[in-house]
């Protein structure tokens, strides 16, 4: 019997080792018997940053580490991996941030479909002694961004960030002599005047970018406090006195933007509306530092009457503090990627020093300690935001699960073309914020 015990564990470990093809320690070989390096598939979306830092890091990363990178980059990067995605292809890293009109990032928070990066941000970056959660200015890592479920781990790392305000041609100022408005009583006065000499107050690119506006105004009318009970669905919120002049603000704004504005406001013809600002169409409108890139073949030929200006939102009286939204783009992992690991090691080497230096030639600064020192020209400007006074407005609406037809922008910033164009009342647009609100907190993620 021993004898037999003894054979057939033999012809088991015998199988085991022709199954494994050989012992653990052999690397897996390509057909000429060389060691075939693992590729990853990183998918990065295409902005006014272009494409080639993305080619530029990719190379630097495989020459500092070995591995292959497959890299895709596209405008329309949504149209490009969803369909693969739907089919459980998936990329090992997305550069896509929440925020997006196809929401595809949040449609996999909600699934439940993101890898965890905690254990990434304590990983060696490659090339380096420090650790990502060394490097990455605090607080980005614990907003409702990039940590969506609210239970301590982070998975979507922080990309470049971006000032966001109030941008307006800083040369019609001077030529006016008009103090850019600290007060919205000043602002409306402002408004008025402006309007005398056929300039209208405002205007916005889309809807969308009233995803920094609104939660600015919510902070500069009652702190992050209110943003915080807001943007986590609190129940009554918006029958408050605060809640009141949020909606008091949107609805008086709606009349003094450009009426050429809410037809113009889609993915083809935003640009118009920003040019508004730059021809004096317009003295205000909301974005953030990546306009200066998107508008800069514009802003060539209008010589020397035309230079950026940006400032924080008004407060409701001169003591209290300005606030600007802190705007960021996302990178993350896919819990389906194949290779997580080396996924892990590409997104930590996005804060290297090689990788901050190759995306900060393009403008596109990261959340690093000490990034913005060597910031000249019109960047120095707009990154001093927060040196000179304003406070730092972040976080998004808390992820919640599918709710047929009801979606954070279809909410809160797509009705305000309606609102400007007068087909609904600002009694229609806070009715709506109300009833799907409540959806919202009954279906929150967490």
């Amino acid at each position: 019997m021993k004898k037999i015990i003894a054979l057939l564990l033999a012809m088991v470990m015998t199988m085991a080792l022709v199954a494994c093809g050989g012992t653990s320690d052999e690397p897996a070989t390509d057909e000429g018997g060389e060691a075939a390096a693992t590729t990853i598939k990183v998918a990065a979306i295409e902005t006014a940053y272009g494409s080639q830092v993305w080619a530029d890091v990719a190379a630097a990363f495989e020459a500092e580490t070995g591995i292959k990178v497959e890299l895709t980059t596209d405008k329309n990067l949504e149209d490009v991996i969803s369909g693969p995605m739907q089919n459980g292809e998936y990329p090992d890293v997305v550069h896509l941030a929440t925020g997006r009109p196809a929401g595809l990032t949040e449609q996999l928070i909600k699934a439940n479909a993101m890898h965890d990066l905690t254990n990434m941000l304590a990983t060696t970056i490659p090339g380096e002694s420090a650790t990502p959660a060394d490097k990455i200015v605090g607080g980005f890592t614990e907003t409702s961004i990039t940590s969506p479920y609210g239970d301590g781990k982070t998975y979507l790392a922080p990309m470049f960030y971006s000032p966001c305000g109030l941008f307006y041609n800083a040369k019609l100022f001077e030529e006016k002599g008009w103090t850019v408005p600290t007060t919205w009583d000043e602002m409306w006065a402002l408004g008025d005047l402006a309007k005398a000499e056929g300039i209208a107050l405002f205007t916005y690119p889309t809807t969308g970018y009233f995803d920094t506006f609104i939660p600015t105004l919510i902070a500069s009318v009652g702190g992050t406090e209110l943003w915080e009970s807001i943007s986590n669905y609190e129940e009554g919120i918006w029958e408050t006195a605060e809640a009141q002049k949020v909606l008091d603000v949107i609805a008086k704004l709606a009349t003094y933007v450009h009426p050429n504005t809410p037809a113009q406001a889609n993915n083809q013809d935003f640009t118009k509306n920003q040019l508004m600002v730059m021809t004096n169409d317009a003295l205000f409108m909301p974005n953030g530092t990546w306009i200066t890139g998107e508008m800069r073949d514009a802003e060539a030929t209008l010589e020397n009457e035309f230079a950026w200006g940006m400032t924080a939102l008004p407060g409701f009286d001169s003591s209290a503090a300005p606030y600007a939204y802190c705007w960021f783009e996302q990178a993350w992992i896919p819990a389906g990627a194949e290779n997580i690991e080396a996924a892990e090691q590409f997104v930590a080497f996005l804060y290297s020093d090689k990788a901050a230096e190759i995306f900060a030639t393009a403008g596109a600064i990261q959340p690093i300690v000490g990034v913005a020192d060597g910031l000249e020209g019109e960047n120095k400007v707009f990154y001093s935001i927060y040196d000179n006074g304003a406070k730092a407005c972040m976080g998004a609406f808390a992820a919640f699960g599918e709710i047929p037809g009801v979606t954070v922008a279809d909410t809160f910033f797509a009705p305000i073309d309606s609102l400007v164009a007068g087909t609904i009342t600002i009694d229609d647009y806070a009715e709506l914020v109300k009833t799907n609100s409540a959806q919202m907190a009954a279906a929150k993620l967490g």
